[in-house]
């Protein structure tokens, strides 16, 4: 899958040169910057917070169709399906990408996750409402991320992981304002969290509940009664986004058979990965790959 550094050159064009840190981007964005996102979505290992500044955006999250505007702070976390569908002429926004591996090793993971998936699990959708006053409070903490990632600053590694723990420790607390007190107790969220840790590491491998349900000595009744709950997800949901993730990047970006990526991807053989691929995406991999 693609990671932060490749989204930044091969999306926003920038040099390797030009990358001080290839775990926290922040930017603003047009529509047509937006539409380019497109490209790699489906496939970018990565967090994101939106701001919509003006305007508004409508996609497609995880088949459902979403209208973001003004003031709406889209959260979008890796192996959920999305495909912008159309935007107004004078959209505008500002966009803080966190590498997932970053994320999911950083001390504050647990308000990754819960900024994450809160917001899904009790509101059905990936959006939080700010009023004017937080809208331009948080369009100032990014800004503030903004200025540091093109500083000289000898911690800046450092410094932008702890802007980035304020901005979450600050939504966090507009979370509980709006949404209302965080739901999931201590141990589900450890558990979810161990759980989406294991799951990078492992997918390719093995592709059955069972493993990650052993991995986390509980049974796989109650870590598939955890996903569901936080995220309104199956685990079978993100073990198969993630292959399809990792599939599609294969096919865009290496000259593998699909017997090969068959083989990689640890599917029995080419007409299982086909069969899979198919139904996932709606198009055959070998058609995808003509395509690209």
């Amino acid at each position: 899958m693609y990671k932060l550094r490749d989204f930044l050159v091969s999306i926003l064009g920038m040099s390797q040169e030009e990358i001080l840190s290839d775990e926290i981007y922040c930017s603003e964005s047009d529509t047509r910057q937006t539409f380019l996102t497109n490209q790699m979505q489906e496939t970018l290992a990565a967090y994101s917070y939106t701001l919509v500044q003006q305007g508004w955006l409508i996609l497609v999250y995880n088949g459902h169709e979403l209208t973001l505007h003004q003031g709406d702070l889209y959260i979008y976390s890796p192996g959920v399906q999305i495909n912008i569908i159309g935007g107004s002429e004078d959209y505008s926004s500002i966009c803080l990408i966190i590498d997932e591996q970053m994320a999911l090793e950083a001390p504050g993971v647990r308000n990754v996750i819960l900024t994450a998936y809160q917001p899904i699990a009790e509101l059905g959708q990936p959006v939080v409402h700010l009023n004017e006053q937080q809208t331009v409070f948080f369009r100032q903490r990014m800004e503030e991320i903004i200025r540091y990632q093109y500083s000289s600053h000898r911690f800046l590694q450092k410094s932008l992981r702890t802007l980035f723990t304020l901005f979450l420790l600050d939504l966090m607390d507009v979370m509980e304002q709006n949404i209302g007190h965080n739901q999931f107790s201590e141990h589900t969220t450890e558990l979810f969290i161990s759980f989406m840790r294991l799951l990078p590491k492992h997918f390719i491998e093995h592709h059955d509940l069972g493993f990650y349900a052993e991995q986390l000595h509980i049974t796989t009744i109650h870590l598939s009664r955890i996903v569901r709950k936080i995220t309104g997800r199956t685990v079978a949901d993100y073990i198969n986004q993630m292959l399809l993730m990792e599939a599609t990047w294969l096919l865009q970006t290496t000259n593998l058979s699909m017997a090969e990526i068959a083989d990689h991807l640890h599917f029995s053989d080419q007409s299982s990965f086909a069969r899979f691929f198919t139904r996932m995406k709606g198009i055959s991999p070998k058609r995808y790959s003509m395509m690209r």
